[in-house]
Order: C-alpha cells, then structure tokens, then sequence
C-alpha cells in the first residue's frame, strides 16, 4: 500500500487532459471542496463500478458543492470511451504522460504495477487535504468515507 498525502497536507496542483482537448488544473476548483478519486483502470470491473457509484450519487457530492474528479493512468481517449459507455457526469483526468505523475504527487501510485492505488482524497476550499484513504486495490471503496469527510468540512 502506498504511503497517502495526509489531512492538513497542502493538495499538490496539477493539470491534466479531460478531454482530448480541453485540460483541468486542481487550482481553477479552489474556493470550492474537491474530491479525487484515483483508480487503476477504466475498464477494470472494480473501477466501473465504482465509477459508476460516484455517478449515480453525484448529487450527494454536488449538495456540498464538491467537485468529483477520476483518475487513473489511463489516456484521454480511453477516458472519453469509458465515460461515454457507463454515462459518466464527471471529469475523468489522464494521469498519463509523464505516467503517474499526479498519483506520484499524492502518494497513491504502484510503480511495480504501472497504475494507481485505489485512493480517495476530499480537499477542501483552502486547498488542504481534508481526508485520504487508500483501498485495497481489489475492493470498492464506496462513499460513505468520502461523504462523511464533506460533512465534516467547515461551512
């Protein structure tokens, strides 16, 4: 298991590709409470149904003004496949090139495997790692972490 960013941590910014086109800077949410979801693989069965859990409970996250960002190694085009076949409402970021560079930053990257731990992280509108967890990587960490890390943040 990887050694995770704790709470009172400063988030590392970074910016990545969400679209073939179009980048996302963890920086441009400050003022708001951001939740990173960082996941192996789009296409694993775990990682759909994660994914696809987030989704479907958005409005849970978007009740504290939270904005859910996935991400995993994958490229932006697998990304755009993916979200488009299990309907995603959320930005999906290609931690791809340099490979695993954002997972690096927060602690949450397997290097012997190539992929990222299956980590969730709640910052806050400061820019402060509010909450982290690492989930072992065969195991659907649901959200009642994450929803209970935004209850706590102060209003």
């Amino acid at each position: 298991m990887a050694e995770l960013l704790t709470a009172g941590t400063q988030a590392p910014d970074f910016t990545a590709f969400v679209t073939p086109d179009q980048k996302l800077s963890l920086s441009e949410l400050r003022g708001r409470p951001v939740i990173l979801a960082f996941y192996p693989a789009d296409w694993s069965p775990v990682c759909g149904d994660q994914m696809a859990l987030y989704n479907e409970i958005l409005p849970e996250f978007q009740k504290h003004n939270a904005e859910l960002i996935g991400i995993s190694v994958d490229g932006v085009w697998c990304h755009e496949a993916f979200a488009k076949d299990r309907n995603l409402h959320f930005p999906l970021a290609a931690d791809f090139e340099p490979k695993g560079a954002i997972a690096q930053s927060y602690g949450a990257y397997r290097s012997k495997d190539g992929i990222s731990e299956r980590a969730l992280f709640v910052i806050d509108k400061d820019g402060k790692i509010a909450w982290s967890y690492c989930s072992p990587i065969a195991v659907n960490p649901g959200a009642e972490g994450i929803l209970d890390a935004l209850e706590a943040l102060p209003k």
